[in-house]
């Protein structure tokens, strides 16, 4: 399934490119995915392919029916849970974003770590790395205390690269 999910993203993302216009948009979701894997240590397939899947209701034309024929609806429902509602004014849509981050799966609040740390990684600048530290801090504050050890690993790793950036 992860394969299926990559070729899936690189084909959904295709012609999308980073805000630096030289990196194909595709390597933030599948760096996400490693984030999960290697630095978060979780194997999980599912969970792995909602990671590298995290951005296609929100930024392409694929909808939740689609990821759900090809990947199932676990997949489907957290990639549905990280995505934001863009009918919504942007305050409302924030703060639903967040309520349905709080009150959804775990899984879905450790792969917005992982987001947050590859954008934090990733900023060009101390504009963006500012905002994408806001943002980090946003996603920590969803961590709670009966999530899974997985989570709140995670949720250190992620705190550790914004106090490590904030000393440099």
């Amino acid at each position: 399934m992860l394969t299926k999910a990559i070729s899936y993203a690189c084909r959904a993302h295709g012609g999308q490119w980073r805000k630096d216009k030289q990196t194909p948009y595709v390597a933030h979701p599948v760096r996400v995915m490693m984030i999960v894997c290697r630095d978060f240590g979780v194997m999980d397939e599912a969970i792995l392919s909602a990671s590298v899947l995290h951005d296609i209701i929100e930024d392409t034309t694929r909808d939740y029916e689609s990821i759900s024929f090809h990947f199932g609806t676990q997949v489907a429902d957290l990639v549905a849970v990280l995505s934001k509602d863009p009918r919504l004014p942007e305050p409302v849509r924030e703060a639903s974003y967040d309520d349905q981050l709080r009150s959804g799966p775990w899984a879905a609040r450790l792969i917005k770590l992982a987001d947050c740390l590859d954008n934090f990684q990733d900023a060009l600048d101390d504009t963006m790395q500012s905002r994408a530290r806001e943002k980090a801090i946003r996603a920590l504050e969803l961590v709670q205390p009966d999530d899974p050890p997985a989570l709140h690993q995670a949720a250190e790793i992620l705190h550790g690269a914004l106090n490590q950036n904030a000393l440099a």
